[in-house]
């Protein structure tokens, strides 16, 4: 492939509804050039870093590759007229994502005791009981459903808003409003007025509730950002409002399509499933497998600070780097058969929560929840196939399933 058809297909959203695909354009990238520089057109150009220990190297080192001013893929006229409504050419929300130290560590800090094993483990029974109360509602639906839209979305997102402090009932809008803002290039799934409308609608949202939480304090996430201080001034509107967002949608967006495509590797994967009934003390390493395997988060970019050089090639002051994290979890040199799912796979390096200081505030979280639904739905679960063929979000940022259709039965009761 000439590098004009790869720049073309590196930046394509449909590139990465199809793994195969996927694998078949940057497996051979790893071995031939893993540090390699793209300019497709529209976009300012970047180098692909497809290799697990070249994105280790950038992580280790976030004074010298910084996520602010582009922190993920868009086009120059987006960020042009990003740059013209707001000042910033990288979003128009502040979070912990564009933030480099020391307001990253400060803005870290806010919520990070929140999402602590210790804390965590207070909310173990809750989860546990939303897992029945969602696999419940799988068996209910007597034998079929539509398991990425009527199951693995509304999980997570019932958890995660319950820590943040939303109600119930905006549990479809916060849904809504995800898939919009993460699935803006997804045909069914883009917005009339695009991403500036949704983020209007967030924002009035989360004014609202950073209003009601300080003049009513609770015992929730919301709470502790609508009443953080920073340097004895209360923190502002915008970095509020973002993280609220950054909660709200990556804290379940991610952990959906795992849940979703981990079933998928299950089904697909022969024998997985019955062992993995079989032998249940393999579940914490399955859940580990499944977010390796599915990848959802596709990329983070860098900026570099000074010339370095990475793996034989020059990078200069001021560079994009592309953190391709589907290709550095399917490196050759670091996973024995990359490709396959296997359960019971250890070491298990992989990168799909990030490394080092920018790690996933979320990733105790997130294996968590996967571990309960997955905990409670196999012993029940008879058999389950598929019904149809699956559908992934057309993203190049984060994507995963959006349709999942599937036939099952669940086993009888004992006597």
């Amino acid at each position: 492939m000439d590098d004009a058809a790869l720049a073309r297909a590196v930046v394509d959203p449909r590139t990465y509804v199809d793994q195969s695909a996927y694998d078949a354009l940057f497996t051979p990238l790893r071995r031939a050039s893993p540090v390699h520089l793209v300019a497709p057109e529209g976009y300012r150009p970047f180098w692909l870093v497809t290799r697990h220990a070249d994105i280790i190297e950038i992580e280790r080192q976030p004074e010298r590759f910084l996520n602010e001013p582009r922190s993920t893929l868009a086009t120059l006229a987006d960020e042009e007229k990003l740059e013209r409504l707001t000042g910033r050419r990288d979003s128009a929300l502040r979070t912990l994502v564009n933030m480099d130290d020391p307001d990253h560590r400060v803005f870290r800090a806010i919520t990070q005791a929140w999402f602590m094993p210790p804390s965590l483990q207070k909310l173990d029974r809750q989860i546990a009981l939303l897992a029945r109360e969602f696999v419940d509602r799988m068996e209910a639906m007597g034998g079929a459903c539509d398991f990425a839209r009527d199951i693995a979305n509304w999980y997570p997102l019932r958890v995660i808003m319950t820590i943040l402090g939303v109600p119930a009932e905006d549990e479809a809008f916060m849904l809504r409003l995800t898939q919009e803002l993460l699935g803006s290039t997804d045909p069914e799934m883009r917005r009339q007025g695009a991403r500036r409308e949704t983020y209007k609608d967030f924002f009035a949202y989360f004014a609202r509730m950073t209003a009601d939480r300080r003049r009513s304090p609770r015992d929730d996430v919301a709470t502790v950002i609508a009443n953080a201080t920073l340097d004895g001034r209360p923190i502002g509107e915008l970095e509020a409002s973002s993280y609220y967002v950054i909660i709200a949608t990556a804290g379940h967006d991610t952990t959906s399509s795992t849940t979703s495509g981990g079933l998928l590797a299950l089904m697909q994967t022969t024998g997985a499933l019955d062992r993995l009934r079989a032998e249940p003390e393999l579940l914490t390493r399955a859940v580990d497998e499944m977010i390796r395997y599915v990848s959802p988060v596709k990329h983070f970019f860098r900026t570099a600070t000074e010339d370095y050089v990475l793996r034989g090639q020059q990078i200069r002051a001021g560079d994009s780097l592309m953190m391709c994290y589907p290709s550095g979890n399917r490196d050759e040199d670091v996973f024995e058969d990359p490709f396959d799912f296997r359960i019971d796979r250890s070491p298990n390096r992989h990168l799909a929560f990030g490394f080092g200081a920018h790690l996933c505030l979320g990733i105790h979280l997130a294996r968590m929840e996967i571990r309960a639904f997955f905990r409670e739905l196999l012993p029940r679960l008879d058999h389950v196939e598929l019904a149809g063929a699956p559908a992934w979000v057309e993203a190049n940022f984060v994507s995963g399933l959006k349709r999942l259709p599937i036939r099952y039965a669940f086993a009888k009761a004992a006597a």
